[in-house]
């Protein structure tokens, strides 16, 4: 008996056991919605956004369809297009650069830092020279917030003041970090984020949010939200997408921002005992001083030589499920490859793709499966 409940697989984003903690209160919200039935644009999406304000500190918030839509839609509303460059790590999630590439645009590649898996400055300077030497006007960088602590914002926007570029943040997997006692949101000219159902604060479905303190351009993104639409939906004055957020999502947000910083800190504390149980035998993720991360995932090194897919095996053979965050980085993807790399190349990125794991990350994680998961770690490099 013992045996088989010890080979239960355990959950490696848990959002039935937030969904249960939250019970009634979200019936109750969804149940709001139906009632009133203003399903497009409906009371609950302007409270959300008045929430998440209060929340970042940021002057406007601007909901949207989704993580990716946020990006577009400040690529639109910049007017990026051909002839333009943008700057993007290449260890992230394809939507940092698709975004960019749907408007003709060019992304160009850099490299990220070894320790915090995020944008390195210097190779930032080098793709911006690269870019020009390629005949392109650098207009923009994308920083990213991966797996959930923040990039090296000072650093970066230093750089890109002296350059004369626009700084979006992609906070998809870092909304509610802080860097150096500011929370993401308030940082570069605008913040994109994601809630799609497995980020630390996500929604049933897909939905996305854009932070700035910027009046103009707020009002361009509620335009481009809505079909680029003016006064009115007869008086278009812009490109725009079918791009709002939906309210039975706004509804769900609003529960769950009830608890985000107590989930927060339970996912510090998971992050805290994996520090201590896994240092010895692999490399744990490094928190850059003043940050704080909300540990979207807990991604760790394996050894050099490692075999990646036996250790995955192995772990799945002890009920402790995996992913790889990225096996490829982008520029080593098939529709994204063509594009320009940073003078010096990317070490970093290729390493991390070859090497990098991660491990069950959410708030209800408990001790004891913890305890599990380090044991199978060890044992996995052990054998």
């Amino acid at each position: 008996m013992n045996q088989h409940l010890r080979s239960e697989p355990i959950p490696f984003i848990d959002v039935a056991s937030q969904r249960r903690r939250l019970g009634a209160s979200l019936d109750a919200a969804v149940k709001r919605v139906m009632d009133h039935c203003q399903f497009v644009n409906g009371p609950e999406v302007f409270e959300l956004e008045k929430q998440l304000a209060a929340y970042s500190g940021a002057k406007h918030v601007i909901g949207c369809a989704s993580g990716t839509d946020a990006i577009l839609m400040v690529m639109m509303a910049k007017n990026v297009g051909p002839g333009d460059a943008v700057l993007c790590p290449s260890f992230t999630f394809i939507a940092t650069a698709s975004p960019v590439a749907r408007t003709g645009a060019t992304p160009v590649y850099v490299d990220v830092d070894e320790a915090t898996f995020n944008m390195s400055p210097e190779s930032l300077k080098r793709g911006i020279a690269t870019a020009r030497k390629a005949g392109l006007k650098p207009v923009a960088v994308i920083p990213v917030d991966l797996f959930g602590q923040p990039a090296d914002h000072d650093a970066i926007a230093e750089i890109a003041s002296a350059e004369g570029l626009f700084v979006l943040d992609d906070a998809a997997q870092g909304f509610g970090a802080s860097y150096k006692g500011r929370k993401l949101g308030t940082l570069g000219h605008a913040t994109a984020t994601s809630f799609f159902p497995a980020k630390p604060l996500g929604c049933f479905g897909d939905g996305g949010a854009i932070f700035t303190d910027d009046d103009e351009l707020a009002a361009t993104l509620r335009s481009i939200r809505v079909h680029g639409q003016g006064v009115d939906k007869y008086d278009n004055v812009r490109l725009g997408l079918t791009g709002r957020l939906d309210t039975m999502q706004a509804a769900v947000l609003i529960e769950k921002l009830k608890i985000f910083d107590d989930e927060i800190a339970a996912r510090n504390r998971v992050a805290e005992r994996y520090a201590r149980g896994l240092s010895n035998v692999v490399t744990v993720p490094r928190l850059a001083p003043g940050n704080t991360s909300v540990w979207a995932q807990y991604t760790i090194r394996l050894p050099k030589g490692t075999d990646r897919d036996g250790f995955a095996a192995a772990l799945k053979t002890q009920g402790v499920p995996t992913a790889i965050y990225y096996g490829k980085s982008m520029h080593q993807q098939t529709a994204y490859k063509h594009y320009p790399v940073a003078e010096g190349g990317l070490p970093a990125c290729e390493s991390l793709s070859q090497d990098v794991i991660s491990l069950p990350m959410h708030a209800y994680l408990t001790e004891a499966d913890q305890e599990r998961i380090i044991a199978a770690v060890g044992g996995a490099l052990a054998g």
